[in-house]
This record gives C-alpha cells, structure tokens and sequence, in this order.
C-alpha cells in the first residue's frame, strides 16, 4: 500500500512538473479540440465511445493534432485500463507483459484494458502478430497512432482488424481554442496568472505552429515562463516576445512518410501545368523541411525528359547544368540554380512524347520477333556470304541528309510510337516527322506501274523485291516533291472540302488533312482502307479522313479533287473522266499528277557502249518500239493524248511537264527477268536481231544491283 501511495504522488508531481502541452491534454470528449470530422456530435466514433462500443482503433496524422490525447479520452471515457507502448522503445517482451496485465486484470477486476502503441507502424511482422489473437480475442482494445500511411506500412492483417481514422491538422480557431484554454484554466494552466496575451502574438503563435496543438502550448509556456511579471504583476506578451518563441514554421515533413511523397508530387504536378508559383512554393516547402536539393533534381531531371522531352530539349541540359553548379557552390547559394531550374521547367513547353519508347517495348514484349530488314543489318561481317547490309543507302549522300528506306520489320511497317506534340521545338519537328512518314510508306504502297516499270513480268514475289529496288533509291524525294508541286497548284484554302482520289497510298491524304484543318477530307481507297483507317486513329475523331470505297452515291461536292497517278492506263480511264464533273463545286477544280510512261527513262542511257558500240543502234531501236507499242495499254500515250482527252471531255485544261531525277537500285534479279524467254523486252532485242543472251551478259556486269540514275516525266494537271 505504501509503494502504491508513494507511485500515486510520484505520478502527480511528474504531472505537475511536465511541460504545458501534457498538462494540457483533455481529459473528455467536451475539453477534447479539433476533429470534428470523427467525433462530432452523431459521428460514429462519438457514438461508439459514448456506448461502449469499440473496436481496435488506428488514428493516422501528423504529430501534435490530438492522436494520443484521443486514445486517452477514450480510456477515460470507457473507464479502461490504459497502457501506452511506444513501438520504437518496445519489443515483444513488453507486449507479452502488456498482454498478461490485461488478461489478469480481466479475470479479476472483469475491467478491459486498452493499448495505445504509439508509432505501431515502427513494429515490425513479428511484433505485430504477436498481437493478432489478442486483438481478435477482445482481450486488448488496441489503439495505434502513426504519422506513416497505415495502408502501407502497418501489417495488412492488423489493418483489416482495425478502424482507421485519419485526423487532420488543427485550425487557427482550433489553436486559439488551444491557447485560451491554457490562458484560462486555474489547475493545469495560467489560470492563476494575470498573462494579458496581445491578439498579433496569439496570431503568430497560431500562424507558425501550423496546425501542431503541441507546438502553440510549448511556445506559449516558453513565452510566459520566460516573461517576468511587472510590477502591477502581469505578464505581457507582445509580438516581439511571441516571435522569439516560435521562430520557425512547423512544417510537416517525413522524408520516408506520406508527407515526403505528398508534397514531391504536387511539386512534380504543378511543373507538369505550368504554375510556376506552386512549383516554387512546393520546393521551398521541402527545402524548409530539410530535404536534400540533390532529391529536387533528381527528380527534375527525370521531369525534363519525361513531361518536356522534346517540345524543349535544352530542358535537360538546364537542370544538369544547374545541378553541376548547386555541387560547386553548395547551400544556401546553391539555392539560386535550384530556381532557376524550377522557373525553366515550369515555364517551358511540355510534351510527354518520349512515352513513345514505352510503347515499342511493349510491342517488343508482346508481338512475335521480326527479323532485322536485310539493308540494316551489318555488312561487315557477312556481306559477301549473305548480301548483309546490301542496298542500306547513307543518308548524308542525299538532299537534308534523308532518303526513304525500309528500317522497321516489314511486318511492322506503318507503325507509329512516337506522336510529335504542337508544343514548343517539338511543335517545329511534327510536320517533317508526319511528311516523312508518309513518303516512306508511299514508296512502299506505290504500284509498279507508277513507275512505268515496263521491263518485268510478275515475280513470284513481286511486291518484296519492288520494295527492295526502291528501299535504296530517292523515290520518297520524288513522292514528295509530287505531292507538294500538287499541293502547290490546288491553293486548298483551311475551309474547303477536299477528296483523295487514290488515296491508298497516303500521300495527298495527310497532307490534306493538315492543310483544310477547318473543312473536311475524303479519300478513295481500294486495299489499304483498314491500314489507313487505323493511322487515322491518332487523330481527333473530328479530324479523320473519311474512306470510301466507290464515288457511288456521294452526296457531297468538293471544292477541291487531288490524285496521284489516276490514269495509268489512259483509255481504260475515259469513263472515270466523265464523272469527275459531279464531284467538284461551282469554283472547284481538280489537280492530279501523272507519270507518263512512253517518256520515261530508257535502259540504253544507262549503260556504257564503249566495247559494243555495234549493238548500241539496235537497242536504240528495239527500246523505242517496246515503248511505242500501241497494244501495250500503259505506254501507247503520251502528254499530248492526255490534254486530248481531257478537253474532249469539256474540261479546261493547264499541262506543265516536269522531270524528276532520282537514284534507283536494279536488282539483279529484275535484270534477269528483262531477258527471261517471254519477255517483251527481249522479244523486242531479238525482233531487231540483238544477241539476247550477250546484251544480258553486259547488262549484268553494268546494272546488275547497281544504284543508277534514273528519270521519270510526270504531267501536271489542271482542270477546271
């Protein structure tokens, strides 16, 4: 008994002499400040306390906003016995002992004992199992408080047993509440002084403690405790004296916390929408707190590439050479690059284009491996054995240091990762990157004949080694100096209703849809319309080319027609001449392109005749009939019959010629087929007595995959 009262009057003058905030704590719900999102009359953990009726408890927030004080109340309220661990201090001896003290107190006094850990997310696995059974059991009434998310870094198990109650930080009105309370109260306060507290100081005790009940009662008792009474016997506080009290901010920060990952992200989103005043403001928050600027530009060297990227490029170098001079110069100095990187990343164009090499890696995880086309691979090693690297043409030869080629898979060709944005640098490279794009795959769509490929007969694989010849050649130039020169001549204003009449290979159509942004595109297409419709995909729905497959039943009219090579074969094309006049508007017109074949390049202006001059004349011959043949449908016309035709037709029509020159690979798989026994054009040399077999002897050493210059002639056409 005497050991008992001895411990009650220990207990009471350690009450008496701890700091104000312990004094102060309430002891009931009515004393108890804050919080009333859980406790306010009618909410549920109210009702539960006021019935007796809890269940385990974990309160999460950050410190000094009430989470023990509560878990005290309630052990007042309900009358339990109360037994406070902290988790860092306690291992499972002590929760062994806590739990045989309640068991012995249950089967004796039949009173319930409640366990408030405090910082329970400090306990690891094996600590916290330790309370599993007993929990579920009712033989402990468990409080938890942490200042960590429970959702991650408290045991699921424990978790799914308790109810979790996140509190938030005090208000001003709350702390002020705080502050009287203390001012007031005659046992546990400075009731008994005369403290006559100016508002300003309250206000600046209030403003700096920043939502922490803990931290205003220790500056007020620091402020009162340290005041000598005047001589009247009254202690003023002023705002000089409250400011030397509490000079610095309390500002919540666990570097490891939900604090840390909180304020980390709403400096990274407030980058990413350009408020450069948030993204300061976040900054110094973490700076204030303690955070290590090396963390900062960690992550605004990931920003610069990830939400930036391209649409400003120097971003990257900005932060990096910040950050170099922030490791020269160090703190607080250092504070001054740190900005300046902030202000450039804020302020800077963003685009989060470089998600692009997210999506060829999952293409990569997901699609069947394609093989390297054979011009890309290396030529080093096997280009003798194998053709590795055969037909690769080097860039720099050309004009802008670009020439359409094949380097994706072919099974891939006409897929798109990277989507330029319109902002910023990146706003300047979407245009060339789109063009470009399109030229490639329209070398890949056009058909032989666009190219009065006369020579050959069909190939078991025709399409393959088409693509091979021009993979190494300039056509992707020519294709698109077609298309501007069309475009050029058309004048489509941004409101006008345009239509593609061979649009399978993506020319024109692309190029239009940039170009009549306000007004509307259709475009004809006959094999490539789901290959097309899925490119148009990465428009805005309202933008997308519209694919039909017929002029049949349209119903609408054009202020514009374009077409690339729309008569080929020009008397199979009469009747498509007739109906084009239903398709233009009033003020309209049709521009198209027209290669034209009976003029294009001669096989005899490429090849040397200096050792059989002999044979020179007679090719000469055999060429010029093979290309004047009135039975061949492609070449037995020539500008002259296209203007002829036209104007039969009633149109008023504008013809310019133009010669495009261009590099071109001859496989010498094609050359082969010039001379294979059927073919027209060795028919032709044998017709005029030409040694087949020797000509094709010459032609293999001289052309046989040689990269030659070849010409093409091509009609401009307009017709109104």
């Amino acid at each position: 008994m005497k050991d008992n009262l001895f411990q009650i009057g220990r207990t009471a003058q350690i009450q008496d002499e701890s700091p104000l905030a312990n004094r102060m704590r309430p002891r009931t719900l009515e004393e108890y400040i804050g919080q009333e999102h859980i406790i306010g009359k009618g909410r549920l953990l109210r009702r539960a306390i006021e019935a007796d009726q809890l269940s385990s408890l974990i309160f999460y927030g950050a410190p000094g906003i009430g989470k023990t004080t509560l878990a005290m109340v309630i052990a007042n309220r309900t009358k339990s016995h109360f037994i406070t661990i902290n988790a860092v201090l306690a291992g499972v001896k002590e929760i062994r002992q806590a739990i045989a003290d309640a068991q012995e107190r249950r089967d004796m006094y039949g009173q319930r004992t409640t366990l408030f850990v405090d910082e329970v997310h400090r306990w690891n696995k094996a600590q916290q199992d330790a309370l599993l059974p007993h929990v579920e059991k009712g033989t402990i009434l468990l409080i938890g408080a942490t200042t960590a998310n429970p959702y991650f870094e408290v045991q699921k198990a424990l978790v799914s047993r308790s109810r979790i109650f996140q509190l938030q930080p005090l208000s001003e009105d709350n702390l002020r509440e705080v502050v009287q309370q203390a001012l007031v109260d005659e046992e546990r306060g400075y009731g008994k002084l005369n403290v006559q507290m100016d508002e300003d100081a309250i206000d600046h005790l209030v403003n700096v403690a920043n939502g922490d009940a803990r931290s205003v009662l220790n500056a007020l008792e620091l402020a009162i405790e340290t005041t000598p009474a005047d001589k009247d016997g009254i202690i003023g506080i002023d705002l000089a004296v409250a400011e030397e009290s509490i000079q610095r901010r309390a500002v919540l920060y666990d570097k490891d916390g939900d604090a840390h990952y909180d304020t980390i992200s709403a400096f990274i989103k407030s980058l990413r929408g350009s408020d450069v005043d948030a993204a300061l403001y976040w900054a110094a928050r973490m700076i204030y707190a303690g955070e290590d600027a090396r963390f900062i530009f960690r992550r605004m060297g990931i920003f610069a590439s990830e939400d930036i990227g391209m649409a400003d490029p120097a971003a990257v170098s900005v932060v990096e050479s910040c950050w170099q001079m922030f490791e020269r110069i160090g703190m607080p100095e250092g504070r001054f690059p740190l900005a300046q990187a902030i202000i450039h990343l804020a302020t800077s164009p963003k685009s989060n284009t470089t998600f692009a090499f997210f999506d060829a890696l999952a293409t990569v995880g997901k699609e069947q491996e394609h093989d390297v086309p054979n011009a890309m691979k290396d030529g080093n090693r096997d280009k003798e054995g194998f053709g590795h690297g055969m037909g690769y043409k080097y860039p720099h030869a050309y004009q802008d240091h670009w020439v359409a080629q094949q380097y994706l898979p072919t099974e891939l060709q006409g897929r798109v990762f990277y989507q330029p944005s319109d902002q910023g640098y990146e706003a300047t490279l979407a245009e060339t990157v789109e063009r470009r794009r399109e030229e490639q795959l329209a070398v890949l769509a056009v058909s032989d004949d666009d190219f009065a490929e006369i020579l050959t007969t069909s190939p078991e694989n025709k399409g393959r080694e088409a693509w091979l010849q021009r993979v190494s050649s300039s056509t992707g130039q020519t294709l698109g100096a077609i298309r501007d020169k069309l475009f050029a001549l058309a004048k489509p204003q941004r409101h006008h209703l345009l239509l593609d009449l061979t649009a399978d290979n993506g020319l024109l159509l692309w190029e239009a849809v940039r170009q009549v942004p306000e007004g509307g595109v259709w475009g004809v297409v006959e094999q490539r319309g789901e290959q097309l419709g899925k490119q148009g995909e990465r428009l805005p729905e309202l933008d997308r080319p519209k694919l039909i497959h017929s002029l049949d039943n349209l119903e609408i009219q054009f202020d514009r027609v374009l077409a690339y090579n729309p008569l080929t074969r020009l008397h199979e094309g009469e009747q498509q001449i007739a109906r084009w006049r239903d398709l233009l508007l009033p003020d309209g017109m049709i521009v198209f392109a027209q290669t034209i074949p009976r003029m294009s390049q001669r096989i005899y202006d490429l090849v040397s005749w200096a050792d059989v001059e002999g044979m020179k004349a007679g090719v000469i011959s055999a060429e010029n009939s093979l290309w004047t043949n009135p039975d061949n449908l492609t070449t037995n016309w020539d500008v002259n019959a296209l203007q002829q035709s036209l104007e039969q037709h009633g149109w008023s029509t504008s013809i310019t010629l133009h010669t495009f020159n261009e590099e071109r690979r001859l496989a010498r798989s094609m050359v082969g087929r010039w001379f294979e026994i059927d073919n027209p054009y060795r028919l032709a040399l044998e017709a005029v007595g030409i040694d087949a077999e020797g000509l094709r002897s010459i032609y293999m050493r001289q052309l046989g995959d040689k990269v030659v210059d070849w010409t093409i002639q091509v009609a401009f056409v307009t017709l109104m």
